[in-house]
């Protein structure tokens, strides 16, 4: 029967990454599992197009069309492609190598286009060192708001997607059209024409003829198209005008073809000297930095179901923070009993790098002696005095041939934090960008900060703040000016412990400290928008005053986990969740979700596990 391997980014994210995705070739190969239907090894890459990077050539040490920098005769056909004399045979640094060179001080500037390493690499103190020392950071992005842009001393404003033109190839190598829906706003300009707008100026001032002459997107396509001539992708014989006509098509499209292949592979020949299959011989290598005595638990990071990468876009939409609204940290129930820890309180997770604090939470499914930690969390919105967000935690062992650095996997300790005053504060203020920006002063100078956006049909923050004592007066001020609540609008409660701020019968905004108890049926109410009259009487909060729906399982139509139980007790099928709730109708992303909690799934796990136990 037909096999097929689906991987994620724990082959990828290693230090030895690159034999791992050999040695799984290697299997398939063995095993006659590739180049027919349903077979082969599939990786599940992070990015929609990430094929197209590889295929342009998107690192230091390659070149357009699957050529590599180190080999003399693809240098040379780049050159003569590019009209110039050669092309450097030293590779240029890859992105964790660059910020080393940076902070020695061999590297004086530095242009980031479309990402965000002040958040994504790993061992952080090393990337803000670096970004600090740099003499001149050029930012070019779609979003202001990153933890990289804080360092930018120039920021070029980019398009994003749907406002601007270009090809994309998926992971079944099928490039298609991508089209201009709305103008880019603003100064925002497309990626290419940024780069060619400032070669032209620097061919000028360095007396040159200008080599990035383009005026539109489809002329770099067809620049790239002419480098494939002959190579293993060849589509020279695709157009913008053929893919206007006949929608997006796979490569292999040579010129005088009538269609891309479909299966790569199906005849036997691949791309080689001999065009036969070469295995790798890959030896086993054990992770880069191993548990011990004094950091005796692995950490993964991975995604959220709902959040992007390092939150620049997703992190703008305030319904996708209801699923998982703050960071936590998973453990298996018995190792967090080993710890002496309660899901739900504060914990401090240590590497030989850095720390971060996190909520500690009970997951079944994690492997004991494993942490999961989302690697979306940056310091933007898991903040504190000196955080740097998750990856202030990761090393940043690389792979000696992909030279991705190990992401997926390093040694820590954990112990509670030892924060035991908390507040919390949700609300619109003067609008979410604004109460972030207020908030900047109490962020700074707390061990624990998590700020993040809030609210249905409008966005708002929502801050939560733990420290050894509390907060001084001023910081307090801070916080209520900043979500509206110093007007005369605002009633204290307990004394000056909390603070709701109306809008006629509606709760705007509020500011709990000391205790929380109250915190989740305020939220609610601020959050559903529902009236509450008799709230402005209260001289004290009641810790309950409403029905909890639990946790948020479907952001779509805000569904909570009480609500579902109490219909699965009844009707015990996803058909009458959906008929009753509407939850699993909309996006599908909750709907894993709600089949775990289903009778028969939960029977199926239980047995599972006594059978991995047995």
């Amino acid at each position: 029967k037909a096999t097929l391997s689906l991987y994620c980014q724990g082959l990828n994210q290693s230090a030895s990454g690159t034999a791992k995705n050999a040695a799984l070739v290697n299997l398939h190969l063995a095993t006659g599992q590739i180049g027919r239907a349903g077979a082969g090894p599939l990786s599940l890459t992070g990015q929609p197009n990430a094929m197209g990077g590889r295929e342009v050539g998107g690192m230091a040490n390659l070149l357009s069309a699957h050529r590599d920098l180190a080999n003399p005769g693809h240098r040379a056909e780049v050159a003569k492609l590019w009209g110039i004399e050669s092309v450097p045979e030293r590779p240029g640094r890859t992105a964790v190598e660059m910020f080393e060179a940076i902070r020695a001080g061999e590297i004086k500037a530095l242009w980031i286009a479309c990402t965000n390493p002040a958040q994504s690499l790993p061992d952080q103190k090393l990337v803000h060192e670096a970004l600090e020392r740099a003499e001149l950071v050029v930012v070019q992005d779609a979003y202001r708001n990153t933890e990289t842009t804080r360092y930018a001393h120039v920021l070029l404003p980019a398009a994003g997607w749907g406002e601007k033109e270009g090809t994309m190839t998926n992971s079944e190598r099928r490039i298609s059209r991508v089209r201009k829906a709305v103008p880019p706003p603003g100064e925002a300009r497309a990626d290419w024409d940024i780069a060619c707008a400032f070669g032209a100026k620097l061919s000028v001032f360095l007396g040159r003829k200008n080599i990035l002459p383009y005026r539109e997107a489809e002329e770099i396509f067809n620049e790239h198209r002419e480098s494939t001539r002959g190579r293993d992708l060849d589509i020279t014989g695709l157009s913008y005008a053929l893919l206007d006509v006949k929608g997006a098509q796979q490569w292999p499209f040579p010129e005088g073809a009538h269609a891309g292949r479909k299966r790569l592979y199906e005849d036997g020949v691949f791309p080689t000297a001999t065009s036969r299959a070469r295995f790798v011989a890959t030896a086993h290598a054990p992770v880069a930095e191993e548990v011990s005595d004094a950091y005796p638990l692995r950490l993964n990071t991975g995604r959220l179901r709902d959040q992007w990468h390092t939150l620049s876009r997703t992190g703008t939409v305030a319904r996708l923070f209801t699923h998982d609204p703050e960071p936590r940290a998973f453990f298996h129930p018995k190792d967090l009993a080993r710890l002496g820890i309660g899901a739900g309180e504060l914990v401090k997770l240590r590497s030989r790098r850095g720390e971060a604090i996190a909520i500690a939470a009970a997951d079944e499914d994690l492997l004991r002696g494993n942490v999961f930690l989302p690697m979306h969390w940056g310091a933007r919105f898991l903040g504190g005095a000196g955080s740097l967000g998750v990856n202030a935690l990761t090393v940043g062992a690389l792979d000696p041939v992909s030279r991705q650095p190990e992401l997926k996997h390093c040694a820590v300790a954990v112990e509670r934090a030892g924060l035991p005053w908390r507040l919390a504060a949700f609300g619109m203020g003067r609008g979410a960008a604004s109460v972030f920006d207020a908030l900047e002063p109490v962020i700074a100078s707390v061990p624990f900060a998590v700020r993040t956006l809030a609210g249905i049909s409008e966005p708002g923050v929502r801050l939560l703040v733990a420290a050894t004592e509390p907060l001084s007066p001023s910081l307090l001020r801070c916080i209520d000016a900043a979500f509206g609540l110093d007007g005369p609008d605002a009633v204290r409660y307990d004394g000056e412990a909390h603070c709701v701020g109306f809008e006629g019968d509606l709760v705007r905004a509020a500011r709990l400290s000391g205790t929380l108890a109250a915190e989740r049926w305020l939220f609610d109410l601020w959050q559903r928008a529902v009236p509450s009259p008799a709230l402005r009487r209260l001289s004290s909060l009641p810790e309950g005053a409403g029905p909890d729906i639990g946790r948020v399982i479907c952001s779509c139509y805000q569904v909570g986990e009480a609500e579902i139980d109490a219909v699965i007790a009844h009707s015990p099928t996803l058909e009458a969740l959906k008929a009753r709730l509407r939850c699993g109708t909309s996006c599908g992303s909750c709907l894993p979700e709600l089949r775990r909690k289903l009778p028969v799934h939960r029977a199926e796990a239980v047995h599972t596990r006594s059978a991995q136990a047995g």
